[in-house]
C-alpha cells in the first residue's frame, strides 16, 4: 500500500508564502481536500507535487510517493496521476487512441492494448466506444474517459484540481461518484482541490484550508 507523503513544503511568490512547513501524509485509499479563495496557492501546490511548478514561484521541501523521493523526477517518473476542471483530451485520437495512449510502453502486444482499453471503456460504462472521437461524447462520457486514461498510466497518487468545477449539479454528483469510487478502489492516496463544500463531503476525508490571510502550515 503506497502513501503519498509531503515534507517541509514551502512555496513562495517573491515575499509572499504561499506555503509554510508543509508536512502531510496520505495514506492508501484515503483523501484529503484543500479548499481556499482563488489565489491562495492551492493549484499551485498540486503542480509542486506533480513536478511542474512554475520556476517563478520557490518551492522547497519533499515529496515521497512510497518509499520514493521524487522531488528531483520529472513528471512522467513521478507516476501521479493529475486531473484538471478540463478534461484535455486528444480531439484528433478517437476515444480508445486517447485511453491507448496512457498504456507504458512495456504493453506492446497490440491485442493486449486492445483489450485493456476495452476493458477500461467497459468500466467506464462506455463500450463500443473505442471509435467515437471526444467531441461526439457528453461532458458527464468525458469526464469519464479522462479518469480511465489517467488510471490506465497505472498511478501511485492522484491529484485532482476542480475536475467536476464545470458540471452542471446533477452530472457534477454522478461524476464524483465515478471518480471516487474508481480511484479509492485502486487504494490510492487522493489530493483534491476544490471550492465545493459538496466535494470534500464526498470525498470523505480531512480538510486543509487555505486562509486568505496567511499560507497554508502543517
Amino acid at each position: 500500500m503506497t502513501a503519498l507523503a509531503l515534507d517541509g513544503v514551502r512555496i513562495a511568490l517573491g515575499d509572499r508564502a504561499l506555503v509554510d512547513g508543509l508536512d502531510l501524509t496520505i495514506d492508501a485509499g484515503r483523501c484529503v481536500t484543500l479548499m481556499g479563495p482563488s489565489g491562495c496557492g492551492k493549484s499551485t501546490l498540486l503542480a509542486f507535487v506533480a513536478g511542474f511548478i512554475d520556476p517563478a514561484f520557490e518551492a522547497r521541501g519533499r515529496v515521497r510517493v512510497g518509499d520514493d523521493d521524487v522531488t528531483a523526477c520529472p513528471p512522467q517518473r513521478r507516476r501521479i496521476g493529475i486531473l484538471f476542471q478540463d478534461d484535455l483530451l486528444f480531439p484528433h485520437l478517437t476515444v480508445g487512441g486517447n485511453l491507448a495512449f496512457a498504456l507504458h510502453e512495456r504493453v506492446r502486444d497490440r491485442e493486449e492494448r486492445r483489450a485493456r482499453v476495452e476493458a477500461a471503456l467497459r468500466e467506464a460504462d462506455l463500450a463500443g466506444f473505442a471509435s467515437r472521437h471526444p467531441a461526439t461524447l457528453s461532458g458527464g462520457q468525458r469526464a469519464r474517459v479522462a479518469l480511465m486514461r489517467t488510471l490506465l498510466a497505472e498511478p501511485r497518487a492522484l491529484l485532482l484540481d476542480e475536475p467536476f468545477g464545470k458540471l452542471d449539479a446533477p452530472l457534477r454528483d454522478e461524476v464524483r461518484r465515478f471518480v471516487f469510487d474508481h480511484a479509492l478502489e485502486r487504494a490510492l492516496p487522493i489530493l483534491l482541490v476544490t471550492h465545493d463544500e459538496a466535494d470534500a463531503l464526498a470525498a470523505g476525508g480531512p480538510v486543509l484550508r487555505f486562509g486568505a490571510a496567511g499560507p497554508l502550515h502543517g
